[in-house]
């Protein structure tokens, strides 16, 4: 099931992403915008961040020399520097079963380049693997983000830390992905701060948008709030859609063969 490009291109997909995805040596499930672009606050000087999945044929998963479980490009397009990376769909799957958030927000972006048939697939299973246990996922990733903003001081980590605190709660509660921060924003100042960072990504914290002590304590408190939300949550500790999703590996390997 090669991937096509949609009909309807997403506004804040070029032209020529596309192009950049027929360009991996293997047939694509999907393949769709993640970063910044996703998450609402890309900057003049973004990276593209593409994201996909990839089917071997059956004598590159059988035979003696195997092929590539990840492939990773990068260069530049039309002057914006590339980030690709592409899993095999067994790869993929095993990803989508852990609580990795960061997989469902690939597999559900909207900026969507190439889909397909097993994407629709894929996608719908995926409703089967949200759990409770993704929490995790939005809390490590928010600590991981916030001690890189206490060291360096720069925008873009306090804004990820943010979004993913956001992303979380919004999973827990309402059991959907939702990785655009301007669509989540809870706080008076996020309008102000995505804009500012539209000027560059490595740019400081403005100063005058926000205070230090503002932004740890509503820091502090969208984490209590994801903690409490996973522990109200009405979704399952484990997901139920592993026999399902291996069939559909085992049915579109042999039709890869």
């Amino acid at each position: 099931m090669v991937g096509t490009p949609p009909a309807v291109r997403a506004a804040d997909v070029p032209e020529w992403a596309d192009d950049v995805v027929g360009e991996l040596p293997y047939p694509v499930v999907f393949a769709t915008v993640s970063g910044a672009h996703l998450y609402g606050f890309s900057s003049v000087d973004s990276d593209l961040d593409l994201r996909s999945c990839h089917v071997l044929p059956l004598g590159a998963v059988v035979g003696l020399h195997t092929g590539p479980d990840t492939l990773q490009v990068g260069g530049e397009r039309a002057g914006v520097e590339l980030d690709v990376v592409s899993q095999e769909l067994a790869k993929f799957i095993r990803l989508l079963l852990k609580p990795n958030g960061y997989v469902l927000e690939q597999l559900l972006s909207p900026l969507v380049v190439r889909t397909s048939p097993l994407h629709e697939e894929l996608t719908a299973l995926s409703r089967h693997c949200r759990t409770s246990q993704h929490a995790r996922h939005y809390l490590g990733f928010a600590a991981g983000q916030w001690e890189l903003f206490q060291r360096t001081g720069e925008l873009k980590p306090a804004l990820y830390t943010l979004r993913v605190l956001h992303t979380g709660i919004h999973l827990m509660r309402t059991g959907e992905i939702q990785a655009d921060l301007r669509v989540l924003a809870s706080l008076p100042y996020l309008p102000d701060l995505i804009e500012a960072k539209r000027a560059g990504e490595h740019r400081l914290l403005p100063e005058g948008l926000v205070s230090r002590e503002r932004l740890a304590a509503d820091v502090r408190a969208l984490t209590g709030t994801l903690e409490s939300a996973r522990a109200a949550a009405r979704l399952p500790a484990a997901p139920s859609a592993g026999k399902a999703l291996d069939a559909l590996l085992i049915r579109t390997r042999l039709g890869h063969g």
